[in-house]
């Protein structure tokens, strides 16, 4: 039985290191090239099982050499793929990534099967949503499909977490039964038509979200860290800084080290703060997947703030 089901995508990375993201019409020579397994369904569901979290993934893969491979590879993290449909009449979702000489990257996605994941993909894992505490989706799949898991979890009693990525700006509609809402700078904007440079941006930003009936708003800020909002509660839980090697994959860490941190029964500003630590030990490391911090490495980065 998972605690925690994951609707959502599953990429192959095709990933570049080069020493600056190319200019329009510009060519420059890269460095290393690696494939490793990415998506941000994906990606928050090992997050996640890495820091103990029982997880099973809804969602499809394409017909080619990069599906067994996703498969594979969820089965290494722990992750359940019961619900992962292989499916005979698309590619696999993928991600090129350049990563310039400062960590930051520039990526394009092409959602090959994701684009395919349907209402009957949810219809078929109804008991296994029905046993599980919360429901974790992203924007990598059809709008549609998300809109009615959320009325699926709601009438099942199941808590969402929506981290809506890539950012859209969508109908207030779909936000109404969305628990926890966990979005960067950007998607913010999209959503809410602010800019969120400024803290008096921040709190109108996230008076407009908790003003959907979102209970719980948190817009990730980079370096900078996390703005929590909820009832009667604002505050800025700040990021440590690191030696950054890669931000791929930062804010599903984040989202997976959120999830744990609620279902380890810690309050909201401890719950951020321990996503942080979570997107935080993501950067010092390359690739999405492989970036991922153990329970082990996020619980002794968190105690080391304490001190």
């Amino acid at each position: 039985m998972a605690d925690v089901v994951v609707l959502g995508s599953l990429n192959m990375d095709l990933v570049v290191r080069t020493e600056r993201i190319p200019r329009p019409g510009e060519t420059v020579v890269g460095r290393d090239f690696v494939t490793i397994p990415g998506g941000k369904g994906a990606n928050q569901a090992a997050a996640a099982a890495r820091l103990g979290v029982r997880v099973d993934m809804v969602g499809r893969v394409g017909n080619d050499a990069f599906g067994p491979a996703l498969l594979d590879n969820m089965r290494r993290q722990g992750v359940g793929i019961s619900h992962v449909t292989l499916d005979p009449d698309a590619a696999s979702g993928i991600a090129m990534i350049m990563i310039d000489a400062c960590g930051e990257n520039s990526i394009v996605v092409a959602a090959g099967a994701n684009g395919r994941v349907s209402r009957s993909d949810l219809e078929g894992a109804r008991e296994l949503l029905a046993q599980a505490r919360y429901l974790l989706m992203q924007f990598e799949i059809p709008l549609e499909v998300v809109r009615e898991a959320i009325s699926l979890a709601n009438e099942l009693g199941v808590r969402v977490i929506l981290n809506p990525a890539p950012a859209h700006a969508v109908d207030a509609d779909l936000m109404r039964g969305v628990y926890c809402l966990v979005a960067n700078e950007t998607e913010t904007e999209a959503l809410t038509g602010v800019a969120v440079r400024e803290e008096g941006e921040l709190q109108l930003a996230a008076k407009r979200l908790l003003g959907l009936g979102i209970p719980v708003v948190i817009v990730t800020l980079g370096a900078r860290g996390a703005f929590l909002a909820s009832d009667g509660l604002r505050l800025l839980v700040p990021a440590r800084q690191v030696q950054v090697v890669d931000t791929t994959a930062a804010g599903d860490a984040f989202v997976g080290g959120l999830v744990a941190a609620f279902l380890q029964g810690r309050d909201l500003p401890q719950a951020v703060r321990y996503a942080t630590c979570a997107g935080t030990l993501a950067t010092t490391k390359l690739g999405a997947q492989t970036s991922l911090p153990s329970a082990a490495e996020v619980e002794a980065f968190f105690n080391e703030g304490l001190d």
